[in-house]
């Protein structure tokens, strides 16, 4: 009898810890809304793999999201495949044929080169290292979304969705929505 209830025991724990995992990777809602309740603004997190949108009520939505490098840093250069940490605004949105959809980001801006010139003075970066530009949100590859599920960091710095995701994030954040990347 004891060997059964730990049995079952054990068969409880790890379906209650698949479901959690399963859910970590999709994408959930507030259900009470159809869209955001006023302005909208992003938060993404690179740690957790995750693009959130927050609206006047709060949370909105967390959709999962990869990222350039594995290593999650700051970028640092041109060329580094990594996603850069700070607050953007969304500078255009169109479709893609790549991947779906992008929403172009204001990187690099005036605090991206001040963090920028600081490393190079302070001998982080070589002098001759540039900052680099083109950072954006955007969809994946097509039929390759199982990139999003197994967490591979696989763009140049950008911020990939599911292109589903992506679909109704474009939706929802118009040119000009604020963006706050943090590690």
């Amino acid at each position: 009898m004891t060997s059964r209830k730990l049995l079952l025991g054990s068969l409880l724990a790890l379906t209650l810890f698949s479901f959690r995992d399963a859910h970590h990777r999709s994408s959930s809602r507030r259900f009470f809304h159809s869209k955001p309740d006023g302005d909208v603004y992003i938060l993404i997190v690179k740690s957790s793999y995750e693009l959130q949108v927050y609206d006047k009520d709060g949370w909105y939505a967390t959709y999962p999201a990869v990222f350039g490098n594995k290593s999650l840093g700051d970028k640092m250069v041109q060329g580094d495949r990594k996603t850069p940490e700070g607050t953007y605004h969304i500078v255009s949105k169109r479709p893609h044929e790549k991947w779906d959809k992008i929403m172009d980001l204001d990187y690099p801006t005036a605090s991206d080169v001040a963090k920028f010139n600081d490393r190079k003075a302070k001998g982080l970066i070589p002098k001759s290292a540039k900052i680099g530009d083109g950072i954006a949100i955007h969809g994946t590859w097509p039929h390759d979304e199982n990139a999003v599920d197994a967490y591979q960091n696989w763009t140049n710095g950008c911020i990939s969705l599911k292109c589903e995701d992506m679909d109704e994030v474009y939706k929802i954040a118009p040119v000009g929505t604020k963006v706050v990347i943090q590690h």
